[in-house]
């Protein structure tokens, strides 16, 4: 790891953010308790990041004059999604610029199929998975597997973006032809239990601290609901926790990393990293010792990291979808104006949200609501995971956005 020098004041450090949306203005938030100053590069003039920020660099993520101009006024990069060039922050680390995650290991979770072999390689389980050139390869493995299996995209996909079913050997050529030309690769179809993930955070000391395992609920491959802690077996929630701490090994990672996995019985097998902050974490603000975008901060800036404990018995986040609808003279797109100036999209049901006890509400700004797109969420603590659902489900009822 490029290890910087020992700093007399530590924060003094300015931190670069590449990406202005809500993990971004997570991040800001816990940064301003320390006092950091925040410089962001982000190409939407009004995006989360904008009013908390120091200053905000207008720019296309590939834009790679601009991100040198972020590295001239900041001591450490960091980023709060993937899907950015890589190349451009290898420039960075050359220079003896910081950037944490580090770019080398960027290089390889962007591509999931090099992520899935270092994971392999790592001694991390992991579905069955091969590289595919064209649709016969997908019929050879179905043979070989059994069907259905599930094609993905090495690069770009997210949010069930740039994955497809093969349920059969004549569906595998409109599978593979709906991922387009990219590459892609094939995995082996798992039955499983639940999908949970698992928060880890790494120091620049090499320290790791591991959040509770939390359930994970999709609906049309979006991130509805976490549910912590995950109801699992005591040997799977072990399993998964030492499995995150190992993955960040392999990575050599610096700040916060989401690992989701399956659950099958008390077996465990990982299906992506991301290095950031992870939807499913958002419970953490509210009910452990320190969130994990405060952890992110802290190491990202060679702090010592914070417990990762939980405060409360349970908690239950949901997310604030989009709901694809318009309305009033003011709306057009999804996009709200007020005298031709855009604003944030209206949340509807706050006060009802507000009054049920447990319950914290997170708005994130975004001018443009488009369905299901992540506009907010709401976390709900309790003594038990029932209570907190409950909570959540009262709370629910109210929002739309």
């Amino acid at each position: 790891m490029n290890n910087p020098p020992a700093n007399p004041n530590p924060l003094s450090q300015r931190i670069g953010i590449i990406g202005g949306g809500q993990l971004g203005k997570m991040m800001i938030l816990e940064a301003r308790k320390l006092s950091f100053r925040v410089v962001v590069l982000d190409p939407t003039p009004g995006c989360p990041c904008h009013g908390i920020c120091d200053e905000h660099i207008v720019a296309a993520f590939d834009d790679r004059e601009a991100i040198a101009a972020l590295a001239e006024k900041c001591d450490v990069i960091t980023y709060e999604f993937e899907d950015i060039d890589a190349g451009a922050l290898l420039e960075l680390e050359r220079r003896g610029k910081r950037v944490y995650p580090t770019a080398s290991s960027l290089l390889i979770i962007q591509d999931k199929f090099l992520q899935k072999q270092a994971l392999k390689e790592g001694g991390i389980p992991v579905p069955e998975f091969a590289c595919c050139g064209s649709a016969a390869d997908v019929r050879v493995l179905g043979e070989k597997w059994g069907w259905p299996l599930i094609l993905k995209a090495r690069r770009g996909g997210y949010d069930g973006k740039g994955n497809a079913v093969a349920g059969s050997a004549g569906e595998a050529g409109e599978a593979a032809a709906s991922l387009g030309r990219g590459d892609f690769f094939a995995e082996k179809w798992i039955n499983f239990d639940m999908e949970v993930s698992v928060l880890a955070c790494r120091g620049l000391d090499g320290s790791v601290a591991v959040y509770p395992v939390g359930m994970n609920e999709h609906r049309e491959s979006i991130l509805r609901r976490s549910t912590v802690p995950a109801p699992i077996s005591e040997k799977a929630a072990r399993s998964a926790s030492e499995i995150a701490g190992k993955v960040m090994r392999v990575f050599g990672g610096v700040g916060m990393f989401g690992v989701e996995m399956f659950v099958c019985g008390d077996e465990v097998l990982v299906n992506e990293v991301a290095p950031r902050p992870h939807n499913s974490g958002h419970y953490t603000i509210e009910s452990c010792v320190t969130s994990q975008f405060a952890n992110h901060i802290r190491a990202v800036a060679g702090l010592p990291l914070g417990s990762p404990e939980m405060t409360v018995g349970a908690a239950v986040m949901e997310n604030i979808l989009g709901s694809g609808e318009t309305e009033g003279p003011g709306s057009a797109g999804g996009q709200n104006r007020i005298n031709g100036t855009a604003v944030p999209a209206p949340l509807y049901g706050a006060e009802a949200a507000l009054a049920v006890p447990g319950v914290s509400l997170h708005v994130y700004g975004k001018e443009r609501s488009a369905r299901n797109r992540k506009m907010g969420h709401l976390t709900a603590v309790g003594r038990t995971v029932g209570e907190a659902r409950g909570r959540a489900a009262e709370a629910m009822r109210s929002i739309r956005i």
